[in-house]
């Protein structure tokens, strides 16, 4: 038989362009138009209708950036449309390859009642089914003119992404506005042969199900009169109707279908902008819900459901009554789908704490699942976490993006620092905006990594990143594939029903431990500087406000803020959205957070004062105390609490031989030189040298940096290949060095357009030396690091991450460990030789690398370790990082695990200093460093019980006597979520103490009844 098969697939596409899907709205007449542009912000609803309008026809521009233009549309069903089912048509000006990432509005009734979302790919308004000739026809449309900023030559600088820069030009151009008849028949059948030409391209040629739909396809089309098609589609459809009913065979991978928007919390939009694209997209789900009885729909990120709770009550009746239903479900337990490298231990926990309890709050609903679809990696500590917050489950497809290696499973087990381990599925469909075309469908059970032991695997359908979710066509064609020779299996069910069942046929998964590097978007960890700084900051002044609220509670009654602090709370885990503190989010959401946390440090700072004070007493008495925040003690001062500060012992700064300072404590020796470098750092009770011969430390390089792709995302190892080290000098001056004065350096340089300022301090009775960088940076597609290298033979380092720490190779023997080419830490990195090691801590960076080379000259080996200190890409920021910046990191020699774990904690918790009366003893100690307290607070529900959080710090077994300075009745283990742990040992209270065994990296909470 002769091959006319491509003849019959060219016959097709153009047969469905160019007829078939035109017939869809065979007749339309024109609606009036008439728009009111809101001044400023967006306005509310009641505003907005009643703003006065102006006439506007199709092929008008409209749309300033960042502008919201409510459009009044208004006709009348001709007569002659009695009985059919009519639609309104309304086409702002989209382009339908953007969904979620141009202009989008919200249709409203004339009462002010939401009806649905338009975006590119859902421009329809049911109007009537049937209609009533003459019936009235009054919309208004609260449309958002928001500007392309990822465009079809992506990453390009543009102004656009920050209101104050964005200009007035017009940005759309109104395209349709028009009463339509819909014809069923005709939809139907763009279905039926788009799900079966989908299909018949992913099968092999050779195959006879292929041909099989191929000529049932071709009976179909001689079916259709192309100057009647709404006439004859039923009679094409009929031609179809075997091959769509042949079932697939018990053989078939299964896919549960959830929908679903992926919305970004902020990115290319403010997070003004995010409030209304949810809103939008759930009145969109709400309403397919009505009428799609099969049809599931998961949400997560409990700050979407707050915000439409707060700005949009109507569209969230609706979204809790299909809660309730079981049909809309919130996903996930989360308070935003996190960053979770960056984060830290405390705040990661407290993303499921908020998240979970307002679910529960709100819904009565537990969420087993985590569900982070699109975060840039995960950190090794977070399984321990997922489990304290009762959880079991993660989802994530982002992993599939890696660049080098291939991950070898889809559905296993993860098993973090502390051994914990959970249940993990990445959908092998490889995207979390499923349209359920049938090449995603084919990819999916193809790509599928656990054929033969298992069978099922998820696919979040629907469009995402800036909203739309699921449309009415997905649904169409996942009814064909819940059973299609040929294709996988597709059947709506919760992401719990899914676990359910992956986890049922599958009971020993491969297991994958450590974390889940993603191999792409490594720059994320040092992009917007600021906003990194001000997410580390708040972080520690929350722990310090928990930590001196609750003291001067019990001691004194303070008034504890607890609605002030959850409020607090959930604006910074807000900002730890997997697009804001990784920096990839446009000028205007970072030039906002720079504001917020400045707010946020205010009000916690005063938090902090005013408890503070309240325990200090009399300030009168000319005593000054220092309050302990960190969780070791410090110049004498016990963790926890407050002492009179004690000085003693001395630095001292001597002019060094050929150009520099010598700065000396008695603990190390430190010489810098005339370029202001750091070449020698000496350990005196080791008698070790720090630094390598010939080297020098705090060495400033700057490499170009302009990666293929993702600028504020990406760096790619390229970038190493040219390098300048900064050495020259404009000025280089002693500081200090008498009595007990801190001795150290003021160094100064100039490089391109821009300026650093240093200070290098030692100072008395530490083994650390400080570093104080100050930059004034101009620069554009650079990368800016600092450089140590050390004297250190290690072939892996310690990196800290939530409750732990994390080890990583130091050498690139496979192609995983060459991928981790820039890493994240949290306080610390540390090496190590048995018996001697080195640590740099800091207190506000997290990216750096680690490379190691062997010395021609003594065949030693030099490990260098580097910190990521800015960065300056153009998109979508054009302005990323300029201006003045201010890093703290200090290098700590002859430093153990335990060491680095302390210095982190003392550079990122300031001593702070308060006139005050009497000491203040801590409430709670331990008597084992490698145990540390992160938490101490009163438990959330306000019963005014104290919650204790703590965790093994070093990485191995650990007994540890917490002493309590308070009465206390009786004391139980808890989730994150401070309820009692069923099936853990009551801890038992014995002579106002509690002991524990910790396992190594154990998180342990404690509630304890005050007596």
């Amino acid at each position: 038989m002769h091959d006319d098969r491509r003849l019959i697939e060219g016959r097709l596409k153009r047969v469905l362009d160019e007829r078939i899907r035109p017939a869809v709205y065979p007749e339309s007449v024109p609606l009036d138009i008439a728009v009111w542009t809101a001044p400023g912000e967006p306005v509310p609803v009641a505003e907005g209708l009643a703003g006065p309008t102006r006439p506007i026809a199709v092929g008008d521009r409209w749309g300033a950036p960042w502008g919201t233009s409510w459009f009044r549309v208004s006709g009348t069903v001709p007569e002659a449309w009695a009985g059919r089912t009519v639609e309104a048509i309304l086409d702002l000006g989209f382009d339908e390859n953007m969904p979620g990432f141009q202009c989008e509005g919200l249709v409203y009734r004339p009462d002010g009642s939401p009806v649905k979302g338009l975006n590119p790919r859902n421009q329809w308004v049911r109007i009537a089914a049937p209609a009533e000739g003459g019936e009235e026809v009054l919309l208004h449309i609260e449309a958002a003119s928001n500007p392309v900023i990822l465009d079809y030559h992506p990453f390009l600088p543009t102004k656009l992404g920050d209101k104050e820069t964005a200009g007035a030009e017009p940005q759309y151009t109104l395209a349709r506005m028009d009463l339509a008849v819909f014809d069923e028949d005709v939809w139907q059948l763009v279905q039926d042969l788009e799900v079966l030409g989908e299909l018949m391209a992913e099968l092999p040629v050779e195959g006879a199900r292929r041909w099989e739909i191929l000529r049932a396809v071709g009976r179909a089309l001689d079916a259709v009169d192309l100057q009647d098609v709404p006439g004859t589609a039923a009679a094409a459809r009929e031609r179809l109707a075997g091959v769509l009913a042949t079932p697939a065979p018990p053989t078939a991978h299964r896919i549960s279908a959830v929908g679903h928007a992926h919305i970004d919390s902020a990115w290319l939009w403010p997070l003004r902008e995010t409030v209304r694209k949810v809103a939008r997209t759930t009145a969109n789900m709400t309403a397919l819900l009505d009428d799609e009885p099969e049809f599931v729909y998961a949400m997560s990120q409990a700050q979407q459901y707050a915000w439409i709770k707060e700005h949009r009550p109507e569209v969230y009746a609706k979204v809790k009554k299909a809660v309730a239903e079981g049909r809309f479900v919130p996903a996930g337990g989360m308070w935003v789908e996190s960053d979770t490298n960056m984060p830290g231990s405390e705040a990661m926990a407290r993303q499921f704490v908020h998240g979970k309890r307002f679910f529960l709050d709100e819904f009565g609903i537990e969420n087993d699942e985590a569900w982070l679809p699109d975060t840039f990696g995960f950190a090794a500590g977070l399984p321990q976490i997922i489990k304290a917050a009762g959880s079991k489950w993660l989802l994530t497809q982002k992993i599939s993006w890696s660049a080098v290696n291939t991950f070898p499973h889809h559905t296993f087990t993860w098993e973090g620092i502390d051994g914990t381990r959970i249940f993990t599925h990445f959908p092998p469909v490889d995207t979390y905006n499923c349209s359920m075309t049938g090449e995603q469908i084919a990819h999916a059970a193809r790509n599928f990594k656990e054929k033969g032991r298992a069978r099922h695997s998820l696919a979040p359908t629907g469009w995402g990143d800036g909203g739309g979710g699921t449309t009415r066509e997905m649904i169409a064609k996942a009814a064909r594939m819940r059973s299609l020779e040929g294709s996988a299996t597709v059947e709506w069910e919760a992401p719990a029903a899914f676990f359910a069942k992956a986890e049922a046929e599958y009971p020993d998964p491969p297991v994958w431990v450590g974390e889940l590097y993603l191999e792409l978007h490594r720059a994320t960890l040092t992009s917007q500087a600021r906003t990194k700084q001000g997410n580390r900051r708040s972080e520690h002044l929350l722990r310090e406000a928990e930590l001196w609220a609750t003291t001067a509670a019990v001691r004194t009654g303070f008034p504890y803020p607890y609605e002030q602090l959850d409020r607090i709370w959930k604006t910074v885990l807000l900002h730890q959205f997997h697009d804001i503190l990784p920096g990839s989010s446009i000028a205007w959401v970072h030039r906002e957070a720079e504001k917020t946390y400045a707010g946020v440090a205010a009000e916690l700072g005063a938090i902090i004062d005013g408890a503070q004070r309240a325990l200090a007493g009399d300030a009168s008495g000319g005593t000054t105390l220092l309050f302990n925040s960190a969780p070791h003690t410090r110049a004498g001062v016990p963790a926890g609490g407050a002492a009179p500060v004690i000085g003693g012992g001395s630095a001292q700064l001597l002019p060094r031989e050929g150009g520099g300072y010598l700065l000396s404590n008695g603990l190390l020796e430190v010489e810098i030189d005339g370029r202001g470098l750091v070449v020698s750092v000496y350990d005196v009770s080791a008698e070790r040298e720090t630094v390598p011969p010939g080297e020098a430390a705090n060495l400033l390089q700057i490499h170009p940096d302009f990666p293929n792709q993702w600028d504020a995302w990406d760096v790619d190892e390229f970038y190493r290949n040219t390098v300048t080290d900064l050495t020259d000098l404009d000025e280089l001056t002693p500081i200090g060095g008498k009595g007990t004065d801190c001795a150290g350096v003021r160094v100064v340089r100039g490089f391109g357009s821009s300026k650093v300022t240093q200070t290098v301090t030692l100072s008395p009775g530490t083994k650390r030396l400080d570093i104080e960088t100050e930059v004034d940076w101009h620069e554009t597609e650079k990368f800016l690091k600092a450089a140590f290298p050390l004297d250190v033979h290690a072939e892996r380092y310690a990196s800290e991450t939530q409750f732990g720490h994390v080890h990583r190779a130091t050498h690139t023997n496979t192609s995983w460990d060459a991928a981790k080419f820039e890493a994240c830490n949290h306080r610390f990195i540390h090496l190590e030789e048995p018996g001697w090691g080195v640590a740099l801590v800091n207190d506000s960076t997290y990216g750096h690398d680690v490379t190691r080379a062997v010395r021609a000259a003594d065949a030693g080996t030099t490990t260098t370790v580097r910190l990521s200190l800015l960065r300056a890409p153009r998109f979508p920021d054009p302005e990323t990082d300029q201006g003045v910046h201010r890093f703290r990191y200090a290098l700590v020699p002859g430093a153990g695990i335990g060491d680095a774990v302390r210095e982190g904690y003392r550079i990122n918790l300031p001593e702070r200093r308060v006139a005050g009366q009497a000491p203040v003893a801590p409430l709670v100690t331990v008597d084992n460093d490698a145990v540390v307290v992160s938490a101490v607070k009163l438990a959330d529900d306000g019963s005014g019980d104290l919650v204790v959080r703590l965790y093994e710090s070093n990485g191995g077994r650990a007994r540890v006597r917490i002493g309590l300075g308070l009465e206390a009745g009786a004391v139980a283990r808890t989730d994150l979520l401070e309820r009692p742990l069923t099936d853990a040992e009551r801890p038992e209270l014995t002579d106002g103490g509690i002991q524990l065994a910790l396992r190594p990296f154990e998180l342990v909470t404690l509630r304890l009844a005050r007596s």
